[in-house]
Parts: C-alpha cells; sequence; structure tokens
C-alpha cells in the first residue's frame, strides 16, 4: 500500500485525479498498470474522490449497483456483488433506504462499496477515513487491507499520520506540488529523535555534530538526529556540556518527519479524530 500524505492544497488530489484520467498533467507523462492512456485501463481502477457525493434519490443498492454497471459488469453479477458488500460494511438494514437517508459515515461506506463493486486491481482512494468513527474506520481498515491481501494494490491519501504509518508499505510526502520525501516507511523513518530535560538553553546545542533540528521549551530539548550518526557519542557529548536530568531516544514518527520537511504552521492529525 502506498501513501500520499502532505498539507491542505499540497497537490495530493490533483496527483490521484491524474493517476485516474481525471486531469491531464500540464507536462510530462504518467503510465497506469503499463498503459501511456489510463482511459485504456480505467476498468480496471476503483477511485473513491476527495469530493463526497451521492445520488441521495438512489437506493442505496441500485447506487453500488450502478457504478459496477459502468464499469462492465452485468447487472445480475453487480446485484449479487452490491449486496455481499453491504453484508461485509454491516449496512445490509440499508440496502433499500434512498442515500439522503444516511449519515456521513454510512455515505462514506457506500461510496467505498461503489468503488470496490467492479473488484479493481488498483483502488486510488482519497481520504477513505473521512466521516468515519473509530469503529467503521476499522472496519474499513480490516477491508482494504484484506485487498490488499487480494493482490490488489492500494493508493491512498490521508492526512492522518497514524493511518499512514500503519497501514502504508511506502509513503510520498507531497508540498506545494512536488515531491519533498519518498520511499518505504522504514528507510525513511531511520535516525532518533533525542529528548532531554537539562538545566541549560537552547544554546547548548550549537555545533553539535549529527544533530539535524533542535526545539526547545522550557528545560526539554528535542533533537532531531541524523541516521548515520551514533546516538550514544551525541548523549556523551550532550553529558558533558549540561547537567542532564532525564533523556529518551526513539525512531522518529512519522508525524515528527512531516513536521520536519514540511514546517510546524502546517495542521496535520496524528490520530484518527472522533466522527
Amino acid at each position: 500500500m502506498y501513501g500520499f500524505i502532505g498539507p491542505n492544497g499540497a497537490g495530493k488530489t490533483t496527483a490521484m485525479r491524474i493517476l485516474v484520467g481525471i486531469s491531464k498533467p500540464t507536462s510530462g507523462s504518467i503510465k497506469v498498470l503499463d498503459a501511456d492512456d489510463v482511459t485504456d485501463v480505467r476498468h480496471l481502477i476503483g477511485y473513491l474522490p476527495e469530493e463526497k457525493g451521492l445520488y441521495k434519490r438512489m437506493r442505496v443498492v441500485d447506487y453500488i449497483v450502478y457504478f459496477g454497471r459502468l464499469n462492465g459488469m452485468r447487472k445480475r453479477d453487480a446485484v449479487a456483488k452490491a449486496k455481499a458488500l453491504l453484508s461485509e460494511f454491516q449496512l445490509t438494514d440499508w440496502e433499500k433506504e434512498k442515500c439522503q437517508a444516511l449519515s456521513k459515515g454510512m455515505g462514506q461506506k457506500v461510496q467505498l462499496m461503489a468503488t470496490l463493486v467492479h473488484d479493481p486491481i488498483l483502488m486510488v482512494l482519497d481520504e477513505p477515513f473521512s466521516g468515519l468513527d473509530p469503529v467503521n474506520v476499522e472496519v474499513v481498515r480490516s477491508i482494504i487491507l484484506d485487498k490488499v491481501k487480494e493482490n490488489s494494490t492500494v493508493i491512498l491519501s490521508t492526512h492522518i499520520m497514524e493511518q499512514a504509518e500503519s497501514l502504508c508499505d511506502a509513503v510520498v510526502l507531497i508540498n506545494k506540488g512536488k515531491a519533498v520525501l519518498e520511499g518505504p516507511i522504514d528507510e525513511i523513518r531511520k535516525g532518533d529523535v533525542v529528548s532531554v530535560d537539562h538545566d541549560g538553553d537552547i544554546s547548548v546545542f550549537d555545533g553539535l555534530q549529527g544533530v539535524v533540528s533542535v526545539k526547545q521549551v522550557g528545560r526539554a530539548a528535542t533533537l532531531q538526529v541524523d541516521p548515520e550518526y551514533d546516538v550514544h557519542t551525541l548523549l556523551k557529548t550532550i553529558f558533558e556540556r549540561t547537567r542532564v536530568t532525564q533523556f529518551n531516544s526513539n525512531s522518529a514518527s512519522l508525524h515528527e518527519i512531516f513536521i520536519r520537511e514540511v514546517g510546524g504552521s502546517e495542521v496535520v492529525s496524528q490520530t484518527t479524530p472522533d466522527a
């Protein structure tokens, strides 16, 4: 699973729209599923857009079937698959209700079902957890992971760093239309974050080798350390410069890396919000 992460307006949705053929690149070229023209393979792609919109007067089951038919399914097969998905998403009791009766979270699940109904081999999901409460986040998360196990490729965007970190094998961090960081999660997270409570001010850390950045609030300092530098050597130098009352060292989280690369002024969620 591959994640697009970045602040609002970074270009994540634009990149996804280009991937599925809704928008055209202003320069360069793109190949999707070995096709130079994405329209040739669009029936193999399931796309959940960021802009959510249901046909309010259409019954829930008919809405899902409609998208199956758009992607070349026979009606009988689309109906059977729609009912199976409604059961999997725990919405069987709502299949004959009109879409306008759905809550925001239910509507999100129905749109995801419409994305999955034709069994796409590539799923492009723009903020798939938007509007879901924690219970339904886990339901949707489990279904997405099942699709990965069935050898579907999933590309998702999310502003929830915890979700990206736990779901994705690799991510690209997009900022102002450019990829500023890309690679496997394990590689990106290499390096340490050292927290130090000490008696000095931030100048204690001036000129320290291996330190990428330093932030200090009161007595507590947070140091981002170069992955190639030995943390024990760094701590020895710090102990020589100031009286340390407490310290710990951990691998950098995706949230911390995001803030480091994009800047602390951007708003980003670290954990799943309650709906």
